[in-house]
């Protein structure tokens, strides 16, 4: 509890990375050119599909969606980020940090449940394919898409409310480069167990829970593309979610190893180095898969190329 003589912080102390004066500027200079990158490639997906006829499929809506969720994701840390580490820290404020856990957190809820309702795509589209356009129409997919915004936003606004309520006094420090849940709480004297439970049960239902369906649906998956007698068959059916099954490995293997292993067992430096991943890295592959690995969003790009340099025939037109 907080004593007499103690006020609660209007402002808090962000560390970043700490000294890092010798690599500095290229550490900056690699954080900026990876932010642009994913600003780029998340923005040029989004313009390919809505403007596109051929990637008029719920997948591509999924997958635009998606791309959404990752700007938020990366607009609400990134660009603190780069300041801290130009500023060797910085200042934000109380209710700035929780915002900002907030927006992070609800954000990731929300990728974690679009990963699985494409999982679910994908699913109806290689083993109930008679059935897929039936199911999976525009009135399901928005109902489907709405429900993970949704639900990532307000499950997470219920654990906003009871980590406003506790008391924060003393330290206005927070040895990291964004706010997390774990330096928030160090800041708290109160009683965190309720936060902490709530935290847990929120973590099943947004986390484990999307991930075990996601395995359950590839499990199915994969039975029935070996049933397939042909091996381009089975290429083909492969090809359709090899970039969203790429997507889910790289983004809950790093949520796996920094939320579920013991953080208490790791330094502060490593725990940086694994958000650092989570939060950087993992939103730069996600342009990179989906850009490289999908046939028809490559030759949506290229159809763009031939236009910006004339002398090609488009690749991009509809295919009905």
């Amino acid at each position: 509890m907080c004593v007499e003589n103690q006020t609660s912080p209007t402002e808090l102390v962000l560390l970043g990375f700490g000294q890092v004066h010798l690599i500095k500027p290229v550490l900056l200079s690699m954080v900026l050119l990876i932010y642009l990158i994913i600003l780029t490639g998340n923005f040029l997906i989004i313009g390919l599909i809505t403007t596109s006829p051929r990637l008029s499929s719920p997948m591509y809506f999924f997958l635009c969606n998606l791309s959404s969720c990752e700007i938020i994701f990366t607009a609400n840390i990134m660009p603190n980020m780069i300041y801290v580490m130009w500023s060797d820290g910085g200042i934000i404020s109380l209710g700035g940090c929780i915002t900002q856990f907030y927006v992070y957190s609800s954000s990731g809820s929300a990728e974690c449940l679009l990963l699985t309702v494409m999982a679910f795509d994908r699913y109806l589209a290689i083993c109930n394919p008679l059935r897929y356009s039936s199911v999976m129409n525009f009135k399901t997919c928005c109902h489907l898409v709405v429900w993970a915004w949704l639900s990532g936003f307000i499950g997470m606004f219920i654990i906003i409310i009871t980590i406003s309520n506790l008391q924060f006094c003393g330290s206005d420090v927070v040895d990291h480069f964004f706010c997390d849940l774990e330096p928030i709480l160090h800041l708290s004297p109160s009683d965190t167990s309720l936060v902490e439970m709530e935290v847990l049960v929120y973590a099943m239902v947004m986390g484990l829970l999307p991930f075990l369906l996601i395995i359950l649906s590839y499990v199915v998956i994969f039975c029935t593309i070996f049933r397939i007698p042909s091996n381009i068959g089975r290429y083909k059916a492969f090809s359709t979610c090899s970039s969203h099954l790429a997507s889910v490995c790289t983004y809950f293997g790093t949520i796996l190893i920094l939320y579920l292993l013991p953080s208490r067992q790791r330094s502060l430096e490593i725990n940086k180095i694994l958000s650092l991943c989570y939060t950087v890295l993992t939103p730069l592959l996600n342009p990179i898969i989906y850009s490289l690995r999908n046939q028809e969003i490559r030759a949506c790009l290229e159809s763009v190329i031939y236009f910006i340099f004339p002398g090609s025939n488009k690749q991009c037109t509809k295919t009905q």
